[in-house]
């Protein structure tokens, strides 16, 4: 994939929201925790001069956009490769303190980029191997989709579908992909996943929220892709890592796509944190070595987060007609008060 031509295409989702919460100063650092094609970072660097972003992101195509940014704002933009979790290691190696960062914007799930590119297999309109790894190129043992539906046994594909793509008719999936072994058969391409969840269901079509028709298999792509990538231990990760870089003040803003990811923002930002990992099913299949300490979790049971806002923003309709894309999207933002 071209990677000016994923740049170029790129609209980042709720750009004015983000500069209006996040309120960019001259001479301040930022952290995009996902950086993709560097639609927010740009609006951050071109809004006030002498800011600086440091851009994480786990995939290494996106990475290479930070580089070409890096370029184009010489000593303003730091590249990071890495997850969430990876990411405490990368700030000591740069000797970035906890306490110093001003603002760190999560904008969750998958990038326009990565579903438009058929061989990465995320997308259920573009037929290609079923991968769905984001960090799939640096991280060649990771167990694509694929890997999954063949060795997770029926009761842990419909926990996956359920819990993970909030699918009603999970049981039925699971039981087809089990048929589907039974014949000797291996699934590996999207389109033959999309039409057993399809065969499964009676290709009853679906309809989303603004009422437009949709794949029956997109929860189930959803799920498998939350899933492969420990995409929900990351973020609740990542709420524990911005809370200790951001200084007094700093402010986190996030944007979500569905409940599961808005949740465990709204649990950190109330306080209520509850465990030490947000999911435990994927690590029975990777040990990614999430866990944290007991004192760190109660550490933080009193929330150091004040909302910026009362109830949770969405786009307007202006933006949902020009980005379709963000019409899911919920965005929030808040202090610091640590």
């Amino acid at each position: 994939m071209q990677t000016e031509n994923a740049s170029a295409l790129h609209v980042p989702v709720m750009a004015d929201t983000v500069l209006k919460y996040i309120e960019p100063k001259p001479k301040q650092t930022f952290v995009d925790m996902t950086f993709g094609a560097g639609g927010h970072a740009t609006r951050i660097l071109d809004s006030v001069p002498d800011s600086k972003v440091l851009a994480l992101d786990r995939d290494p195509v996106a990475h290479e956009l930070a580089h070409e940014l890096a370029a184009k704002y010489p000593g303003r933009v730091i590249p990071l490769l890495g997850r969430f979790s990876e990411l405490p290691n990368l700030f000591r190696e740069l000797k970035v303190r906890q306490g110093t960062i001003d603002g760190i914007l999560f904008d969750f799930g998958c990038s326009s980029m990565q579903f438009d590119v058929a061989n990465r297999g995320f997308s259920v309109s573009k037929d290609g191997p079923l991968d769905m790894r984001m960090d799939g190129l640096r991280c060649p043992e990771q167990p694509t989709v694929a890997d999954v539906l063949a060795r997770a046994d029926e009761e842990d594909l419909a926990r996956i579908i359920k819990v993970y793509g909030e699918e009603k008719q999970a049981k039925k999936i699971a039981r087809a992909i089990i048929e589907v072994r039974y014949s000797f058969k291996k699934l590996e391409t999207t389109r033959e996943l999309a039409q057993l969840v399809d065969s499964a269901l009676g290709s009853v079509p679906r309809q989303d929220m603004l009422g437009r028709y949709t794949s029956n298999a997109t929860k189930t792509f959803q799920a498998f892709r939350i899933f492969v990538n420990n995409e929900l231990n990351e973020i609740n990760y990542g709420m524990f890592v911005a809370e200790r870089y951001l200084k007094p003040g700093g402010r986190l803003l996030t944007i979500a796509f569905h409940s599961l990811e808005d949740t465990i923002v709204k649990r950190h930002i109330s306080g209520n944190i509850s465990g030490d990992v947000a999911n435990t099913l994927p690590l029975k299949y990777v040990s990614y070595g999430m866990c944290h300490e007991k004192y760190e979790v109660e550490s933080l049971m009193q929330s150091p987060w004040e909302m910026l806002h009362k109830h949770v923003i969405t786009p307007t309709i202006d933006e949902v007609e020009s980005n379709p894309r963000s019409r899911s999207a919920k965005f929030r933002a808040a202090i610091c008060m640590k």
